[in-house]
């Protein structure tokens, strides 16, 4: 994953989330086994991006991206009662390979932002090849693309569980809009703000204020 000291002389990140089916998704070992001409269904069903920009004083949050996307299969009920997206929401989505002009018009060439960025690697990943722009043992996005607010996160607060709810308590972050349901954009936003406290480089654990240079004198 991309550390802070390698965005030194970035000026624009775009924080993204998605929100997916819950079933998982084959390997291409197993793909390669399978008929050939199945049509695999997708895996994300809601993506959202914050931009971020840095100017003279800092970073500040830019413009917003938000899609559903139709997967073309079933979704979880452990998911469903995650995100609280049904398949009827999504009769009129579009699928993934129609937002993706959009999308990647939206993230351009620059830094990329999430919480367990691994998470959101392996979901684009898997929707690129099933859509034909790479084989499945390809990568269109790897780590060196991304910056991962949890890996971020276990510098000042360590030992402590790695969600994005417990990091939004640790760094005062409202999350109240979460407490129902998970929703792509929000969780993007979420995840930009606390890329914005961390690289602040002001965080409040408890009774100690840490930087990115360590505690404070």
């Amino acid at each position: 994953m991309r550390t802070l000291v390698e965005l030194a002389d970035v000026k624009r990140m775009v924080a993204i989330d998605a929100e997916t089916t819950g079933f998982r998704m084959p390997s291409a070992g197993e793909i390669r086994k399978m008929p050939k001409g199945l049509r695999l269904p997708g895996i994300i069903i809601e993506i959202g991006c914050q931009e971020l920009l840095r100017g003279d004083d800092g970073w500040k949050a830019g413009e917003t991206w938000h899609r559903r996307i139709q997967p073309g299969g079933p979704i979880s009920k452990a998911s469903i009662a995650i995100h609280g997206i049904y398949p009827g929401d999504l009769k009129s989505a579009p699928h993934f390979r129609e937002v993706l002009d959009d999308f990647e018009a939206f993230i351009g060439q620059d830094a990329l932002l999430a919480h367990s960025a691994e998470n959101e690697i392996d979901f684009l990943n898997f929707e690129y090849a099933r859509i034909g722009r790479c084989a499945f043992e390809d990568a269109i996005f790897t780590e060196n693309d991304f910056v991962c607010t949890q890996e971020l996160s276990r510098q000042f607060f360590p030992g402590v569980p790695g969600s994005l709810d417990v990091l939004c308590d640790r760094l005062w972050i409202d999350r109240s809009d979460r407490f129902d349901h998970h929703g792509a954009l929000l969780d993007a936003m979420l995840t930009a703000e606390a890329f914005l406290k961390m690289a602040g480089g002001f965080v409040q654990d408890d009774t100690r204020y840490m930087s990115f240079g360590g505690p404070s004198s």
